[in-house]
């Protein structure tokens, strides 16, 4: 063949490449690869990313923050306002100060098997959520909310017995089908959460009330997600999602190289260092958006352990901790060192507390102090000759933190504190472990939290999780302080921006000082996305992209 003939043949190859590589994907089915598999689909048990991302695509909360950072409505007609009348002053039958909040469902909104969803639905969620021993997370605001009056069949008003300055946001108020579950829940309240048609039929039709329904679950693999016919909003693009559970980060990666994925889910999938990395070897052939948000890594401390319930011990593990050169070489800076748990992001925060520069000699003294001064094969004993051991988990597959936990026990051993490294699946660690307090040292993960968030379930001492309570709450370092008990109470309430502000600051320096949990980074999520893929964008916030996810379209 002549080099003519040959380079003809090369120009048409190409040609024909070029073309199909412009050409629309005409694309519908989306495969998403995320690292968690959720321990419950129960909307209103457990605190879990992975079981908000599903949630997002089959159901709709009352109310959430959009991308802007803004409370929407998005299963509620109006947002009630003090301004447009919806939201109204008043007392309580104690006399104390309330507010009277009313709300319209959409004229249109259903359950996936048809059942309208109904005032009946609400005031049966807020029965289940005032129960103490369903496990409900957000015990506060059920307390707070004493009373439901129904309107009509769409329109009720949620009375509280307190008016805060977030009076209006209902996006912890998950509405559940009381058609399918009060027969569980009225068996026996304290079995409910075991008992749930969101684990023992997640696929009903009936559990959804979002653009996508549940078609098939394999366990701790993957979850597929139909289009809802009965979706009162805007037609989804895709007529199957597939979200692929991979634990491990590195085996995500190649999943999306080998085409078995489409795209990495930005709230559970690589990490930054790890995106970085990715985006500079295959620049070009994916989109990566970095997001920065309200999104706290830390390791909660066990205070109940003995020697985590000396607060010189928890400083000298902060010291011990070179947190500012594992941001430095792992994220390039671009993660910044948290030391507090309010995000600089956030209008609230305080840069004005306590600091804990890497300084392994000062955390050695201190460590002295504490009683802990006999070194024996490198690690320290106290005057009983008990060894200065710990445990420190995480999730398993998460390199990034397997990663951090490596270099944190590194540090730690150089001042003499022998720490044991035990990961487990997410499932476990946040269904069981961390959930019911199992964790005998400290665990490390992150909170993702919505703006000016208080922290009431995860610091006051009321929401310690416990048997009694059905593990609701969560303060799952048991942490227990009167001043920052009296402080959220006192900022929940408190309308006047700048002396909220104040009020906040002070929240900071005291968990600062008294360190329940060691402040890692703030994180920002990378979203690994195919070039053809549109409508997706991140919030920042707890409230995940897949809230709007008709939206997403193919280029």
């Amino acid at each position: 063949m002549s080099i003519a003939k040959k380079l003809a043949g090369l120009a048409l190859a190409l040609a024909v490449a070029t073309a199909a590589q412009a050409a629309p994907v005409r694309k519908d089915e989306l495969v998403i690869g995320l690292t968690q598999f959720p321990s419950t689909l129960h909307p209103n048990i457990d605190a879990m990313v992975a079981k908000s991302y599903v949630l997002g695509m089959t159901r709709r909360p009352l109310t959430a923050y959009d991308k802007d950072w803004k409370l929407v409505c998005l299963l509620c007609v109006e947002l009630p306002t003090l301004e447009n009348g919806l939201a109204k002053p008043g007392r309580t039958p104690e006399g104390r100060q309330g507010i009277a909040v009313t709300y319209s469902l959409h004229p249109e909104a259903r359950w996936g098997d048809g059942k309208a969803l109904t005032s009946h639905d609400v005031e049966f969620t807020w029965q289940v959520g005032r129960h103490p021993r369903t496990g409900v997370g957000n015990m506060e605001f059920y307390r707070s909310l004493y009373k439901v009056e129904i309107k009509d069949d769409r329109t009720f008003t949620l009375h509280f017995d307190k008016l805060t300055f977030d009076y209006n946001d209902a996006s912890d108020f998950n509405l559940l089908p009381a058609h399918l579950e009060s027969e569980a829940f009225e068996a026996n309240p304290a079995e409910y959460k075991n008992r749930t048609t969101f684990d023992t039929k997640p696929t009903h039709e009936g559990l959804s009330a979002g653009p996508y329904l549940i078609a098939k679950i394999d366990p701790g693999a993957q979850i597929v997600l139909e289009p809802n016919p009965l979706w009162w909003g805007a037609k989804p693009h895709f007529r199957r999602i597939v979200l692929r559970v991979i634990e491990n980060t590195a085996a995500l990666e190649a999943n999306l190289l080998s085409g078995a994925i489409d795209m990495i889910a930005g709230e559970l999938g690589l990490t930054l260092d790890q995106a970085l990395a990715f985006e500079k070897r295959n620049a070009g052939r994916y989109r990566v958006l970095y997001k920065p948000g309200l999104i706290y890594e830390h390791v909660d401390f066990n205070l109940d352990n003995p020697i985590l319930a000396d607060k010189r011990v928890r400083h000298a593990l902060a010291l011990a901790a070179d947190r500012e050169t594992i941001g430095r070489q792992l994220f390039g800076g671009r993660q910044p060192v948290a030391h507090g748990n309010v995000n600089p992001l956030d209008w609230a925060y305080s840069d004005a507390v306590p600091h804990y520069p890497h300084d392994p000699k000062r955390a050695a003294a201190l460590l002295d102090e504490a009683g802990w001064k006999t070194l024996k094969a490198g690690i320290r004993h106290n005057a009983k000759g008990e060894p200065l051991r710990l445990e420190l988990a995480t999730t398993a597959g998460n390199r990034t933190r397997e990663t951090i936990q490596q270099v944190l026990q590194a540090q730690w051993k150089q001042v003499g504190i022998e720490v044991r490294l035990r990961n487990q699946p997410a499932r476990v660690l946040f269904g069981e472990t961390v959930r019911q307090r199992r964790f005998e040292g400290m665990t490390m993960y992150a909170w993702s939290s919505s703006p000016e968030s208080v922290p009431r379930t995860t610091l006051h001492s009321a929401h310690v999780p416990t048997p009694e309570n059905g593990y609701a709450g969560q303060n799952y370092t048991g942490f227990r302080n009167e001043e920052v008990d009296a402080l959220i109470e006192t900022i929940e309430v408190e309308l006047d921006r700048a002396k909220r502000k104040a009020l906040w600051h002070r929240l900071q320096e005291i968990y600062a000082t008294e360190l329940p949990s060691l402040p890692l980074y703030f994180r920002a999520d990378p979203f690994i996305l195919p070039l053809w893929l549109e409508g997706l964008e991140p919030t920042g916030h707890q409230y995940p992209s897949t809230l709007w996810v008709e939206q997403w379209r193919v280029r």
